[in-house]
C-alpha cells in the first residue's frame, strides 16, 4: 500500500459529499444475527450497535458479538454526531445487569463490551450499573473479558472509581473529536473531562487497559488530529481507533470531508510510533471494532510507557 504525506491531510482540497466507493457497508443478515436480534428484544436489552447505526453490524452481529447498551436508550446530551434519542431518560433498571450477564452467558462470549448513554440527572452517572454488570458477568461467565466504553462522568473521580473497582479488562472513553470542535460536535462535553477520564483511570489501576477514538471528517484539521493522539498518550492510553465519521441524517452535522484508505493508514502508522499498543484506523472503524482481539494480545504484553 502506498501512503500519502502526513501534510497533505491538512491541505487537501475538499471532498465531495456523495460517498466514495470505499465507504461500503455490509446489508446485516444471516443466522447469527436474527438469534442475537432476537435474543436481545426477549431480555430488554438495547444495543449501540442499532441505536447509533454502526456501519459494522453486519459483520459483528454475524459474528455473534455485540456492544451492550445500558441505562436505556434516552441520552441526556444531544452531540451533534450521534442518532441516540436525547431527552429525559427513565429511571435507573436495577435488575439491568442481571439481564446482560445472562445474555453474555446465553451467548456464550469470550469478550464483551458495554456502553451508555450518559445520565447527567445522575451525580454518579450511572457508574454502579456498568460496575454491577461487569460484577454479574465475572459470576455468571467466568473467563470473560469486560470492556467499558463510558461516559466522561463530567470528570468526577468518585463516579469513576465505582467502575474501576470493578476492575474491566479496558476502560475506554471517546474523545470523539479535536478541542477546537467540542462545542459544535458535542455541545454538553469538555475537553477536559475527557482528559480526565483517561488519565485518572491509569491513575487507579495502571494494569487496566484504556483506549479513545477519535471521529474524522467534521472539519478538523491534521495538526490539530496529531495533537490529540499526543494528549492522549500523554494519558497513558494504550488503544486508538480512529474512524470517518457518517452523517446519520440530514439533521445531524454534515461531512467535511472523506478520508482516503491511505490517510488512515498514515494515521495508524503516527500512532504506533507515538506508541500507542494498538490502532485501528480506517473508513469504518468504530469504537468497539476488534475490540476481543485488542485484549487478547495486550493483556499478555508488558505495559507500554507514556
Amino acid at each position: 500500500m502506498s501512503f500519502v504525506s502526513l501534510d497533505s491531510i491538512s491541505e487537501a482540497p475538499p471532498q465531495p459529499r456523495r460517498r466514495p466507493e470505499w465507504i461500503k457497508v455490509r446489508v446485516p443478515g444471516g443466522e447469527s444475527y436474527d438469534t442475537l436480534k432476537t435474543l436481545m428484544r426477549s431480555k430488554q436489552l438495547h444495543t449501540v450497535c442499532e441505536e447509533a447505526h454502526c456501519p459494522n453490524i453486519g459483520e459483528c452481529w454475524g459474528a455473534g458479538t455485540a456492544t451492550f447498551l445500558i441505562m436505556g436508550d434516552i441520552c441526556t446530551r444531544s452531540c451533534g454526531f450521534c442518532d441516540i434519542k436525547t431527552g429525559r431518560p427513565l429511571p435507573l433498571d436495577w435488575a439491568e445487569p442481571e439481564r446482560v450477564a445472562q445474555a453474555v452467558k446465553s451467548m456464550n462470549l469470550k469478550h464483551v463490551v458495554i456502553t451508555s448513554v450518559n445520565r447527567d440527572e445522575r451525580q454518579d452517572g450511572g457508574a454502579p450499573i456498568f460496575a454491577g454488570c461487569i460484577q454479574r458477568i465475572r459470576e455468571l461467565q467466568p473467563g470473560c473479558s469486560i470492556e467499558v466504553l463510558i461516559p466522561d462522568f463530567k470528570g468526577s473521580w468518585d463516579a469513576l472509581k465505582i467502575v474501576m473497582d470493578a476492575r474491566p479488562e479496558i476502560l475506554n472513553h471517546n474523545v470523539e473529536t479535536v478541542p477546537r470542535l467540542f462545542k459544535k460536535v458535542q455541545p454538553q462535553d469538555k475537553y477536559e473531562w475527557a482528559m480526565a477520564t483517561l488519565s485518572n483511570a491509569k491513575q487507579m489501576d495502571s494494569e487496566v487497559l484504556t483506549k479513545s477514538g477519535i471521529m474524522l471528517g467534521l472539519g478538523e484539521q491534521y495538526d490539530e488530529i496529531v495533537a490529540v493522539m499526543h494528549d492522549l498518550r500523554q494519558c497513558g492510553v494504550d488503544i486508538l481507533t480512529v474512524g470517518q465519521y457518517l452523517q446519520p441524517s440530514k439533521q445531524h452535522l454534515p461531512i467535511e470531508k472523506y478520508y482516503h484508505p491511505d490517510e488512515f493508514a498514515s494515521l495508524k502508522q503516527l500512532g504506533y510510533e507515538m506508541g500507542f499498543r494498538w490502532v485501528e484506523s480506517g473508513p469504518l472503524v468504530r469504537s468497539s471494532y476488534r475490540a476481543d482481539q485488542q485484549v487478547a494480545l495486550l493483556s499478555t504484553l508488558k505495559p507500554a510507557t507514556t
